[in-house]
């Protein structure tokens, strides 16, 4: 059975996170994509804590799917260093995977 994943990724606004969903969409690296926000962040970046209103997108996909999916965010996001990270998903409803497995990239 194919390993399914979630991603995780912030962007400055919700134009570039809409745009950067339709990609992965388009490319069926993604079968669903949410897009929330905005969400406040704090973080470090170049020494100091910096707060910023981003855009959430959570993006599910295949594991094998990944180095292309990723590579497709770097391409299209406008940060520097982007938030990408992902975590394993270990169960879910078995009509949902069937159905992603449906939309996204033949293995």
């Amino acid at each position: 059975m194919s390993r399914y994943i979630q991603v995780l990724t912030t962007t400055g606004g919700r134009e570039e996170a809409v745009k950067i969903a339709r990609i992965l969409l388009e490319r069926r690296l993604a079968g669903c994509v949410q897009v929330l926000g905005p969400v406040s962040s704090l973080y470090w970046w170049k020494g100091k804590i910096e707060e910023a209103e981003e855009w959430l997108c959570v993006i599910k996909s295949r594991e094998d799917l990944y180095e292309e999916l990723e590579k497709t965010i770097r391409e299209n996001h406008s940060y520097e260093v982007p938030e990408i990270i992902t975590m394993p998903i270990v169960s879910g409803s078995r009509s949902y995977l069937e159905w992603m497995s449906m939309e996204l990239k033949k293995q």
